[in-house]
């Protein structure tokens, strides 16, 4: 059976990176081409390995990672999305996001993506990251873009404080994904 959609999940440097991982395993297993992008802080939690291993792709982690031929990977990649998945994403990449900066293989993904993809947005940090104001205006922006946000999540965050900012559960995060592309599970 041939993958049917494709999706770019970025991953940034969180936590919550590692949970990526059955992320890229649960949409892999639905038959997606997931192809992952990590930030250079998201390798300072988990390592390319696992995400090559199970979406059996090549792991992007440098905005000079260049496949076989004459186009840029994170053009190549921008151009055949059919969904933007970040997850986690951190308030840097959110703010990266709604300035339209791009000095990584991730942000310039975003910036440089097929209009007709689709991008989802699942924030974990710090609560108070999270209700400060740039933040949720950056989150405005955004949405007003027509950028969907899942989560984040309330409880026990890994900086030892309870309140919002958990990264939203993986399963829920993939059912998003599988519905936005119209794949029945």
């Amino acid at each position: 059976m041939s993958l049917s959609k494709k999706i770019i999940l970025g991953v940034t440097g969180s936590i919550a990176a590692h949970k990526a991982a059955d992320l890229a395993s649960q949409l892999t297993k639905q038959k997606c081409d997931v192809r992952v992008v990590m930030t250079a802080d998201a390798q300072r939690f988990i390592t390319p390995l696992p995400f090559k291993t199970l979406t059996r792709n090549p792991v992007v982690t440098d905005l000079y990672d260049e496949d076989e031929g004459w186009k840029p990977t994170h053009i190549e990649l921008a151009d055949a999305a059919d969904l933007l998945l970040i997850a986690p994403a951190t308030a840097n990449m959110i703010a990266k996001l709604a300035h339209g900066l791009a000095d990584d293989a991730l942000s310039c993904i975003a910036l440089a993506l097929n209009p007709k993809a689709k991008i989802l947005i699942a924030p974990a940090m710090n609560g108070k990251m999270w209700l400060h104001p740039a933040t949720q205006a950056n989150v405005a922006v955004l949405k007003q873009r027509g950028v969907e946000f899942i989560g984040p999540d309330k409880g026990i965050l890994s900086c030892g404080y309870e309140g919002v900012g958990r990264l939203w559960p993986v399963e829920k995060i993939a059912a998003r994904v599988l519905s936005q592309l119209k794949i029945k599970n």
